[in-house]
């Protein structure tokens, strides 16, 4: 029995697993693979999930109503069994439901639907997260896909640029290596007007992290070739990572950061959470589409 879930067009497919409702594979109309097939020398990792926090957290752990709850980096959903709860041609949708084990680790009553649609050559990603508790419900989201590096349409790997759709020149930020955790300096960005060099020495320190971003939109390729468009209109935050070597760049539309370093504050209160009141439902969206 496999757990691998396809929707497809003519123009773009792409393969699941119900482990995390990770996207596994991402394929044009001649096959050619878009997504990281996971080198287990860099990261395994393909399109993660990041929920119900981005990135670390001070020791591990999330501090709510003055109890501290053990919290993994990334959170949980990216090791969850999700259940296939709708599939056809072109479209899937996966759910992963508040169980004893999350409570344990995270007390509320949350649902997070993640809906899978293939509209020509884009694929659309459709997350909702429910409250369906009593209580405000604080979470993070983040979109982690690993695009190949180089893209199968030509060109070198030296040649490939990030395209932002706004100039972006405010300082970015960094994570500590040793901790995971944010520091609290910012450092002049390496965009040019809207551009990014992709190189590998901009990853030696980890991701780049862009706190005050103008785009919601950015294009990855070699210019003037076919190139990877990634849209995220509800989402503030951009990281952007890889392993310097590495054959795949992420391109990680969030909300949410990892901790501040020395933070021990609430959950709630920290910057980016959302806050969803009860009975109320948060919806996020990214898309990835073919561009010629």
């Amino acid at each position: 029995m496999t757990d691998t879930i396809r929707i497809a067009t003519d123009a773009l497919s792409a393969e699941f697993s119900l482990l995390g409702a990770e996207m596994r594979a991402l394929r044009d109309e001649a096959g050619r693979d878009l997504l990281s097939d996971g080198p287990p020398e860099y990261w395994t990792g393909r399109a993660p999930f990041l929920f119900p926090i981005v990135g670390a957290v001070n020791q591990d752990l999330i501090h709510l109503d003055g109890r501290a709850y053990p919290m993994a980096k990334h959170g949980f959903a990216r090791k969850s069994l999700f259940a296939l709860i709708d599939q056809q041609a072109e479209e899937a949708t996966f759910r992963l439901a508040a169980s004893g084990a999350t409570r344990a680790i995270y007390p509320f009553e949350f649902q997070l639907d993640i809906r899978f649609r293939i509209e020509g050559d884009a694929l659309l990603t459709q997350v909702e997260i429910a409250n369906l508790g009593d209580v405000p419900l604080p979470a993070s989201f983040g979109f982690h896909p690993a695009f190949r590096w180089p893209l199968p349409w030509g060109g070198d790997r030296a040649d490939h640029r990030l395209l932002f759709d706004q100039p972006e020149p405010a300082p970015i930020r960094r994570i500590d290596p040793a901790s995971g955790l944010l520091l609290p300096e910012a450092r002049p960005t390496p965009v040019e007007g809207d551009r990014l060099v992709v190189r590998d020495d901009l990853f030696v320190d980890d991701a780049v992290i862009f706190d005050q971003l103008q785009s919601r939109q950015v294009r990855f390729g070699v210019p003037g070739n076919r190139m990877l468009q990634v849209e995220f209109p509800a989402l503030p935050l951009l990281g952007v990572w890889t392993k310097p070597g590495a054959p795949f760049l992420c391109i990680e539309p969030w909300q949410g950061l990892a901790d501040p370093i020395g933070f021990t504050g609430d959950f709630h209160a920290k910057p980016y959470v959302l806050t969803i009141p009860a009975g109320a439902r948060h919806h996020l969206a990214m898309t990835i589409q073919l561009i010629h």
